[in-house]
């Protein structure tokens, strides 16, 4: 009910974002004419509309984060469950290899859910976006006319192709420059549960440690954890640094490509400044909506980082439950024997 819910409310802010386009162009156009009456008329409509809007965008994260917390209730559940059965977390933690199955059940949990709904729903407002805004845009963008050899080619919705060409070589380099961060969040993770669970392991073994004098002992090896946090840090923040580099260079070209793409038509008179400032609104939503993969890269990292050590935490589990199964197989026919 919730997902049903969400999905209402993504379609109603795409429908607001068409309409406050076509207010765009009205209230451009009535500027340019220096007409006051359309010009207030167009302004008093956006105001209505905004009020309208603003409890539908608010309520949209709320029912988003309200849906996360219910996912990761019952898939805490699902986990602590699993973990437990048949003195799996002994085994896990004896045989199988798998570090800090507490912060993969109290923070990986959390981030995936979270995450998971938020990219979800942010791909599908750029799915619907695109369906929304690419008819505008391939109407006001007309044809671009160009000749080769004698020959004169047309290509209609032109806006449309140049949108989707900027987003695909955008799309490709983004991954290209960002595909280390996902290698580097998974060991970020492992790394900062190492240090937290250190951490753990001196309170719980303080007084142990204050009778035999260890704090030196146990201050090296937290130093050991944390040098190890920073080193790994600092070489996914030069990661970051790179694929910031590239997409805001990249955002910020998108604001100027429209009006260069655009304003040959406008200066040879095909359209006004008012369905010029359209083209640009619309472009700017459908480019936004191709770009997605880009703007959303570092969180997608991220994502398949925590995604990788559920899967392998999991995995463990059904290992190890497997080995169970099969050890009280060998012990029964023993005994039968």
């Amino acid at each position: 009910g919730l997902l049903a819910l969400l999905v209402l409310l993504l379609l109603g802010q795409t429908r607001f974002a068409v309409l406050f386009n076509e207010q765009t162009g009205e209230f451009t156009s009535a500027l340019a004419a220096r007409d006051e009456e359309r010009f207030w008329d167009s302004i008093k409509y956006c105001l209505g509309l905004l009020v309208m809007a603003v409890p539908i965008f608010a309520l949209h994260y709320f029912v988003r984060d309200t849906l996360g917390i219910h996912w990761r209730r019952w898939l805490t559940h699902r986990f602590l469950d699993s973990y437990f059965s048949h003195r799996n977390f002994y085994e896990l933690n004896a045989n199988a290899g798998i570090d800090n199955p507490d912060q993969r059940i109290q923070d990986d949990i959390n981030q995936f859910t979270g995450a998971t709904v938020s990219l979800t729903m942010g791909l599908l407002n750029a799915t619907v976006t695109l369906a929304s805004f690419v008819g505008i845009l391939w109407a006001l963008s007309g044809g671009f006319s160009f000749s080769v050899a004698g020959n004169n080619y047309e290509i209609a919705g032109y806006m449309v192709w140049m949108a989707v060409l900027y987003c695909g070589v955008g799309s490709v380099l983004t991954h290209y420059i960002g595909r280390p961060q996902i290698a580097l969040n998974f060991q970020q993770q492992k790394v900062e549960a190492d240090f937290r669970h250190h951490l753990i392991r001196v309170r719980e073994y303080s007084e142990a440690i204050a009778l035999d004098r260890g704090e030196k002992v146990e201050g090296h090896q937290l130093d050991l954890r944390f040098t190890s946090v920073l080193a790994n840090y600092l070489r996914l923040l030069k990661a970051q640094k790179n694929l910031i580099w590239f997409t805001a260079f990249f955002g910020q070209a998108a604001l100027i490509f429209p009006f260069l793409v655009a304003a040959p038509r406008f200066f040879s008179g095909a359209i006004q400044l008012g369905e010029l400032m359209q083209i640009s609104s619309a472009f700017d939503r459908v480019q936004g909506s191709l770009s997605w993969f880009v703007d959303n890269y570092s969180a997608l990292a991220s994502w398949r980082a925590t995604t990788d050590r559920l899967t392998s935490f999991d995995e463990g589990i059904q290992a190890v439950a497997l080995a169970d199964i099969a050890q009280s197989a060998i012990n029964s026919v023993a005994n039968e024997n």
